[in-house]
């Protein structure tokens, strides 16, 4: 199983997205400094993540997601309100 996931920073309050087979671990993984892009924004918080059978729809999402660049349109993912079907099409 894949998660496409967003995290949110405690510290800077910034998004991050990205996708996953193991999300704890992922989570681990930023918040103990691994990643150049998630460093600064320690701690994070996953606030939304979806579930795939395949790595190709993650990554499809994750890619969707990425190009909106808005905080906005990430707010509305995060409260349901953006159908993300759309990205998978």
């Amino acid at each position: 199983m894949y998660f496409t996931y967003i995290l949110k920073s405690s510290s800077n309050n910034r998004y991050y997205i990205g996708y996953s087979s193991d999300l704890d671990e992922r989570l681990q993984k930023h918040n103990a400094g691994y990643s150049k892009a998630t460093k600064s924004g320690v701690p994070w918080n996953i606030v939304w993540s979806h579930s795939f059978d395949s790595k190709s729809d993650a990554i499809k999402l994750e890619k969707w997601l990425k190009k909106m660049k808005s905080a906005e349109f990430l707010d509305k993912v995060i409260r349901g309100e953006i159908d993300i079907s759309k990205a998978l099409r």
